[in-house]
């Protein structure tokens, strides 16, 4: 099984987002399921994949060319493939996940969430989507997504459909993730 995982390429503030990350790695390791995300070597993507890797976990890699000639390219992962562009890396994301999870970031993790779900509510896919909450950090993003279901901009089924949890087991669990 293959998790992509959204996250930043910046650590943050809070030391519970590297801790997340890590704890994440090893959740994923205990039941055999592979990473799949941005191909960072910086941040929480970082993080998670040197996590993976020191536990002997697969982690696949999709980066642009322009970001790989900054070398923030992973070079030690298991799999890096290179694209021409940010959408080609988005949808080759897609095309190997078995399901979705977002973690604290900025503007990509943002972005990449709300295309993933645009593309989910229109079924373009149909993987299951999950928010790993750490520390509150969705909590005012959960509370617009609400507001705009108030609103009838947002089917409410469909924002019931992501599947929420501060902890890294039981949102694997919501998602489906189990050992192979």
């Amino acid at each position: 099984m293959n998790v992509c995982v959204f996250c930043g390429s910046s650590i943050g503030t809070d030391p519970l987002y590297a801790e997340a990350a890590k704890s994440l790695a090893h959740e994923l390791v205990k039941v055999n399921a592979s990473v799949v995300y941005g191909g960072g070597n910086i941040g929480l993507m970082g993080i998670l994949a040197d996590e993976m890797l020191s536990l002997q976990g697969k982690v696949i890699g999709v980066i642009p060319d322009f970001l790989m000639k900054r070398e923030v390219g992973h070079t030690g992962i298991t799999q890096l493939e290179r694209v021409s562009s940010m959408h080609e890396r988005k949808k080759r994301m897609a095309e190997l996940a078995d399901c979705f999870i977002a973690m604290p970031g900025g503007w990509g993790t943002l972005e990449e969430l709300a295309e993933i779900l645009t593309w989910k509510q229109l079924g373009l896919i149909y993987q299951p989507i999950g928010i790993l909450n750490v520390g509150s950090f969705f909590d005012p993003l959960l509370l617009q997504m609400q507001k705009m279901v108030d609103n009838e901009f947002l089917i409410g089924s469909n924002f019931k459909s992501i599947k929420i949890s501060e902890n890294p087991q039981k949102l694997l669990t919501l998602l489906g993730v189990k050992s192979n």
